[in-house]
């Protein structure tokens, strides 16, 4: 059988981060030898990885390339595009010869690329969280602390509604628009940095309610693991369909052809 040569411009913390160490895992719970090489070193304990500049790729591999151009030298059995992105990857702008796929998120994704290529679907595995209601008036605001995640849209939801403090679980991704937009609530006390949190389990066990409201998804993984556990979410909805392990392994073992 052929490895899988999963090799990502972006491992950090954050969605497409979360789908390829799951997806990594996942194929090799299946006996597939698949490694996630990546730039950073939040991946290099959750499962079979390598920094990026350990590849070495065979005629033999199948590659799943993602957030990165690769030159276009066909010495691998297989090519797959792992699109996580709209605006900030857009496929319209890249030469898509040297993909024999494009592995989209969602369909709404898909649609938003209006791009004519081979593709299949195939969402992310969405984590099984535990969660009590802690009914401590605490709101929870997860993801990047950007301008397109408009975390201050959230907190200030989240506070009319009564809660009265709003815990942001995230890095601060845009600095200029932290210190204009969100800083402001974490100066008065109504917001809370709480960082990046890799427990799911730990993080929504601290909240009651998860207030969103994000420019643009392409799948939702926030709401998608709120709406599994039964977790209040209020806000941007997608409503994308949550596959069980079972049926995203099925996707993805026919489109590497194993």
């Amino acid at each position: 059988m052929s490895s899988v040569k999963l090799l990502s411009g972006w491992s950090n913390p954050g969605g497409s981060t979360h789908h390829h160490i799951a997806l990594t895992n996942l194929l090799n719970s299946k006996g597939v030898n698949c490694t996630f090489y990546g730039p950073q070193d939040y991946h290099l304990d959750k499962c079979r990885s390598e920094k990026i500049d350990k590849i070495s790729i065979t005629p033999d591999d199948i590659l799943i390339s993602h957030f990165l151009n690769v030159p276009n030298e066909p010495t691998w059995k297989q090519h797959i595009l792992s699109c996580h992105e709209t605006n900030l990857f857009p496929l319209q702008q890249i030469n898509l010869e040297s993909y024999d796929t494009i592995q989209y998120v969602s369909e709404l994704q898909r649609e938003w690329h209006e791009v004519k290529h081979d593709f299949v679907v195939i969402p992310p595995i969405v984590t099984q969280v535990k969660w009590e209601d802690p009914e401590n008036n605490k709101a929870g605001v997860i993801g990047s602390i950007d301008s397109h995640k408009q975390p201050h849209l959230s907190i200030q939801a989240a506070l009319d509604d009564g809660y009265k403090t709003v815990l942001l679980f995230g890095d601060i991704t845009e600095l200029p628009y932290f210190n204009k937009e969100v800083n402001p609530y974490v100066e008065r006390g109504e917001a809370v940095l709480m960082g990046h949190e890799s427990d799911h389990n730990a993080l929504y066990g601290k909240i009651s309610c998860v207030y969103h409201s994000s420019l643009r998804e392409t799948y939702g993984l926030v709401e998608a693991e709120c709406r599994l556990a039964g977790i209040p979410f209020r806000g941007v909805s997608n409503k994308q369909p949550i596959l069980t392990k079972d049926e995203i392994w099925e996707r993805w073992e026919e489109c590497l052809d194993l």
